[in-house]
């Protein structure tokens, strides 16, 4: 058994009573499921508009002529398929009407009731393949985009050296997999020194990855030129300020200068949470003094210095994202503390460091009980065996 038509509902926009007592004749002939409801203006039309799948609209309104009147029917016409009405001396701008946007015209006086029917059918139906080819072609547009932002806020290293291995991760959090403001670089400068950096620009949508890309930008722009490491962030947050959308746009940043002959690094904290050191078989957060924010109150970033008691060790730098979800008792959150217990676990979990970061996240997404609700970026910095 077939499926019965859907129940439409019409606006017929027809200042002649003849006309509009002729459309209403020939939908009750053919007994089709409407719903007929009739303006005589454009004006009149628009508190009838919700609910409406297809408009008939006649081109000779008194407050809306010709195809001028048909554009500005459109910009009101939301997701309604629009199918005009001309006189036979008049069928030329049916054509332009259909060239303008509306989805079909139709002859006053060459049309019987089953004609009509199938022209408001097919209207709507067009009307909706439309509609899914643009929404199809909007997240082709995203993606694209992202795929764009992507590049630019999650580079490849540039670095030389074989003394470390750097594994990376990204986990997007948003709808559609579109990113957010999350970033990291790593660049080696000499021999011996390697900076990274990993950081966080407040809000989701592509105006914050955009900001993130400028900042990373940036970021690298300021390492490759030698400025000294004690006005790296201080520059980096002049040009958060400059190119923020608002005022309360802000930045977490975690910059770490690892100096490799020296087997020790320096740690800044710009607001954000510190990284953990994996080394001797346990995780340890490092204990850095941590800074305020980009963005909020220009001032220096303390550094902290650590030194490293072996080469077999592990630097793991994040953002938020992944230590904001819930453990499963209660609201409370996993944090720094409850990052380190899952940590604690890969050795036993036989875990290789290449795979670390994505094994993390799926840990931590089965003690949030489902995905995580935020970007994740991680870098993992590796000397010896990391453990």
């Amino acid at each position: 058994m077939g499926t019965a038509p859907e129940r439409l509902r019409v606006l017929l926009v027809e200042d002649d009573e003849g006309d509009a007592f002729l459309v209403r004749e020939l939908l009750s002939e053919a007994g089709a499921p409407f719903d007929l409801v009739v303006a005589t203006s454009l004006s009149g039309a628009r508190p009838l508009m919700r609910g409406v799948h297809c408009v008939l609209l006649d081109l000779g309104l008194p407050d809306a002529e010709g195809i001028d009147g048909l554009r500005r029917f459109l910009s009101i016409a939301g997701s309604a398929a629009v199918c005009v009405l001309t006189g036979r001396s008049d069928e030329h701008l049916g054509v332009a009407a259909v060239a303008e946007g509306a989805q079909d015209y139709l002859v006053k006086g060459q049309v019987d009731g089953v004609l009509l029917v199938r022209a408001l059918r097919y209207a709507v139906e067009r009307k909706r393949a439309d509609e899914n080819a643009r929404r199809l072609r909007e997240v082709e547009l995203r993606q694209a985009e992202s795929a764009r932002l992507e590049r630019g806020l999650l580079p490849q290293p540039l670095m030389q050296t074989t003394r470390v291995a750097v594994h990376t991760f990204y986990r997007s959090g948003r709808a559609m997999g579109l990113l957010g403001g999350d970033f990291f670089d790593v660049v080696q400068v000499g021999d011996d020194k390697l900076h990274v950096i990993v950081g966080d620009v407040c809000g989701h949508g592509v105006e914050e990855a955009a900001l993130g890309v400028e900042l990373r930008v940036a970021w690298r722009a300021l390492v490759l030129a030698g400025v000294s490491d004690d006005e790296i962030l201080s520059a980096l947050e002049q040009v958060l300020m400059t190119e923020r959308r608002a005022r309360e746009v802000f930045a977490t940043v975690a910059s770490i200068a690892v100096d490799l002959a020296g087997n020790r690094a320096t740690v800044r904290l710009a607001g954000h949470p510190p990284p953990v050191l994996l080394a001797d078989g346990s995780a340890q957060p490092v204990s850095a003094r941590t800074g305020i924010v980009l963005g909020v109150r220009p001032a220096p970033t303390p550094a902290t210095d650590v030194e490293f008691t072996g080469h077999d060790w592990s630097l793991l730098m994040y953002t938020d994202g992944l230590i904001e979800g819930k453990t499963g008792d209660g609201n409370e959150r996993l944090e720094v503390a409850g990052l380190c217990d899952l940590l604690g676990e890969t050795s036993a979990a036989d875990v290789p460091l290449s795979a670390l970061p994505a094994w993390l996240v799926g840990r931590a997404e089965q003690v949030n009980g489902g995905p995580l609700a935020d970007d994740v970026a991680m870098l993992l910095i590796s000397r010896g065996n990391g453990r």
